[in-house]
């Protein structure tokens, strides 16, 4: 009998969930904990733009793509696990 460390899987909703409430911490909930700080400071960045007003433009832009990447990268990490 061997024993096999637990997977651990990701909810991709929870992850997307995060990423909707705070720009990144869906990408942090997935243990992609530079890409979520990335997120975090692009996001700060962008918002500070607004007050050139291309903000306006780049940061629901920003904000939708974070949630997407978070539920693809808890997809994948899931698929990487499952064949584990």
């Amino acid at each position: 009998m061997s024993s096999q460390p637990p997977k651990f899987y990701k909810n991709p909703s929870i992850a997307t969930l995060l990423s909707f409430f705070f720009m990144g911490l869906g990408q942090i909930y997935n243990g992609q904990i530079g890409k979520g700080v990335t997120f975090i400071v692009l996001y700060a960045i962008s918002v500070l733009l607004m007050f050139i007003v291309i903000g306006f433009i780049t940061t629901p832009i920003l904000w939708i793509w974070g949630m997407i990447d978070a539920n693809k990268s808890a997809h994948k990490i899931n698929q990487k696990l499952a064949a584990t």
